[in-house]
């Protein structure tokens, strides 16, 4: 038998009817073994998440107002869902330890941290699974980075216990002193992987509630394709031009295990999702892209001198330049005599003419051209780097569409092409392309 680890997000668990959808898909698969939880999130628009209201409580201490009404509201919250559930558990203990670690003064990582760690305790109960604690499994070394040997052999040898067992989300605690450290957001997607990682695990899925990505994004074109395969290497380049992915380092991990990943909806279970793997898997309906995304908010600057080719060290200036006013280049377009620094508006905060100024003192330019509010738009696929006139296709689809490219840039791998076009034609742009090849 297979094994799968099951991470269900803060929407997969915000109340009974998300708590019965979860079991019901747990219990409809053996594999399912090994469950990683998030706090509860929102049961409906208005609502807050739990995280959010213990981080408040967290504030409320440190400026010395009262906080013992919103944690109760916490409290009551998880001991109304174990009682609906037909649970027999003692949380008022758990209640009294958390209270008391709030008068002493915890950190706001350690109160943050109970809302998985609560949550992973009734789950357990719930499915009949062992509880497994983050704590002293995911380590951090003093200076809060993953230490990922450690917590890989940690959790190994603690999982080979347990048949089946539910592990908090979200946190882990340092080696050195046994205090909680708790990931960025969206850490209980990290905290899945790193399971997946540490028991070999055949698939790790992630629940949470959308069936997977889409090819585009649905606030610019309508009812876009999903997306049914994706390469670690598409993810990352869709990812960097800001799609909705998983981060990158809730990837690594099973990446590293070369473990698929497949993203499903609980509210949808039957729908496949999308399922990410380590290369990509050509099928016989295979897609030429597969995913489009783009950002705005950009600025080009385009240096042109003559015989730029042959000064050494022209494109290193560049870059000490911004390195000088701490603004990070997005890509650098080259020609013979011409190179274009794209960079983004906000990193450059006002400074423009200096920036400008130094570029002047520093690279003696023969002229400077500068096109500000640009969108730069990534079409993603490996199918590219092995069909003819993709490019064609693409620039055919801006142009009928009478958008004018400003910038074009084709990855070393051939699995991507981006354009830069103005900020008022970025929409335009995107569905044009869509539609070219979708």
């Amino acid at each position: 038998m297979g094994v799968k680890v099951c991470k269900f997000g803060g929407s997969s668990v915000a109340d009974l009817i998300q708590l019965k959808k979860t079991k019901e898909i747990i219990g409809s698969d053996p594999e399912r073994r090994y469950i990683v939880v998030s706090a509860p999130g929102r049961r409906f628009e208005e609502d807050i998440k739990i995280t959010d209201v213990l981080y408040l409580c967290h504030s409320h201490r440190e400026h010395k107002l009262p906080y013992d009404q919103l944690l109760q509201v916490i409290f009551d919250r998880y001991m109304a869902t174990a009682a609906n559930l037909g649970l027999r558990l003692d949380l008022a203990s758990e209640y009294d330890v958390i209270r008391e670690k709030m008068r002493e003064g915890c950190s706001a990582d350690y109160i943050a941290s109970r809302g998985e760690y609560l949550n992973a305790l009734i789950i357990a109960a719930y499915l009949g699974y062992d509880f497994v604690d983050a704590a002293g499994l995911v380590l951090f070394n003093s200076k809060g980075r993953l230490m990922e040997e450690e917590t890989n052999e940690a959790i190994s040898a603690e999982l080979a216990k347990h048949e089946r067992a539910v592990i908090p989300g979200f946190y882990g605690t340092y080696a050195e002193n046994g205090e909680v450290k708790t990931f960025s957001r969206g850490g209980s997607d990290i905290t899945g992987s790193i399971v997946a990682r540490a028991i070999g695990a055949d698939v790790y899925e992630n629940w949470t509630d959308v069936s997977g990505f889409l090819m585009a994004d649905p606030r610019i074109v309508k009812d876009p394709k999903p997306i049914q395969k994706i390469s670690y290497k598409e993810l990352r380049e869709l990812s960097y031009m800001g799609a909705s992915v998983l981060h990158e380092d809730a990837i690594y991990p099973a990446r590293v295990a070369n473990i698929p990943i497949n993203i499903k909806n609980t509210n949808a279970p039957e729908d496949p999702g999308t399922v990410i793997t380590a290369e990509h898997e050509e099928g016989p309906d295979d897609s030429i892209i597969t995913g489009i995304a783009g950002k705005k908010g950009f600025t080009v600057i385009a240096i042109y001198k003559n015989m730029m080719s042959s000064e050494r060290g022209f494109v290193r200036r560049i870059l000490g330049i911004l390195d000088d006013f701490n603004c990070n280049f997005e890509h650098i377009p080259c020609g013979v005599d011409t190179v274009s620094v794209v960079v983004s508006t906000s990193d450059i905060d006002g400074r423009l003419d200096e920036i400008l100024d130094a570029f002047e003192k520093r690279l003696e330019p023969d002229e400077m051209e500068v096109f500000e509010d640009m969108a730069l738009i990534a079409t993603v696929g490996c199918g590219m780097n092995r069909r003819k006139g993709v490019s064609a296709k693409l620039f055919g689809a801006l142009a009928d569409a009478e958008v004018n490219m400003r910038m074009i840039e084709q990855g070393s791998s051939e699995i991507n092409i981006i354009v830069g076009v103005e900020g008022k034609d970025f929409g335009t742009a995107v569905r044009a392309i869509y539609d070219a090849f979708a």
